[in-house]
């Protein structure tokens, strides 16, 4: 597939992540986003929750374990590569419309007081997202340090997936506190970000280097 597509499938993908994130807190009266998860802004019992979920997370999450499937036939075949960009797919982009088709009880029910299965699957993915996709970027990242032309792309990838293990840990470690909102906000701009690096290091490739690998 060509390279500019896969970079705009991408894009998009965390584009509708973001604005639905951000939607989804203006439309909730006193919602804060510091205390407040970014489930709780599109929970079972929210009036426009359906909606971000059906045109906003789900397409989002499928568009960005499309790009990342893709995405990695434009570097050097790796096993350490293959892992990191499926899983990332898989772990990231197909979790996102598992959580988007099972989301939270109102509040997301923090203390799991009769938790509906909903709830219990949107939890478990979740943790899996956040276990799981910081190892990946860092594993990409080691994939690609042998790999020429990709020594930047490596560095941030490692780096992005250090701070965002950082932060999943002060979140466990302060599931309590009045700033969880903004911890997961953290983690998920990390996400993000590393995705929107990974979009531009496909497109900028030069030609000699456009090699779709299989």
């Amino acid at each position: 597939m060509n390279k500019k597509i896969t970079f705009s499938i991408g894009i998009v993908g965390v584009s509708l992540f973001v604005v639905s994130s951000i939607l989804g807190g203006y439309l909730i009266e006193n919602y804060n986003v510091v205390s407040q998860y970014i489930s709780e802004s599109y929970a079972i019992d929210t009036e426009y929750g359906k909606i971000l979920r059906i045109f906003g997370y789900i397409p989002s999450g499928i568009l960005i374990t499309l790009f990342c499937f893709l995405g990695v036939k434009y570097f050097q075949p790796s096993k350490l590569l293959k892992i990191g960009f499926y899983g990332i797919g898989i772990f990231y982009g197909l979790a996102t419309v598992v959580v988007g088709i099972f989301p939270c009880d109102s509040g997301c029910n923090k203390e799991l007081i009769d938790p509906s299965s909903s709830q219990l699957i949107h939890n478990f993915v979740g943790i899996l997202t956040y276990l799981f996709v910081p190892v990946f970027m860092i594993l990409i990242g080691l994939g690609l340090k042998k790999s020429p032309n990709n020594n930047t792309f490596s560095l941030q990838s490692i780096v992005f997936g250090a701070i965002s293990v950082l932060f999943v840990y002060i979140l466990v470690s302060n599931s309590n506190s009045e700033y969880i909102g903004l911890y997961q906000r953290m983690i998920e701009s990390v996400f993000v970000i590393w995705v929107v690096f990974c979009a531009f290091v496909i497109k900028n490739k030069k030609p000699a280097c456009n090699t779709v690998y299989n």
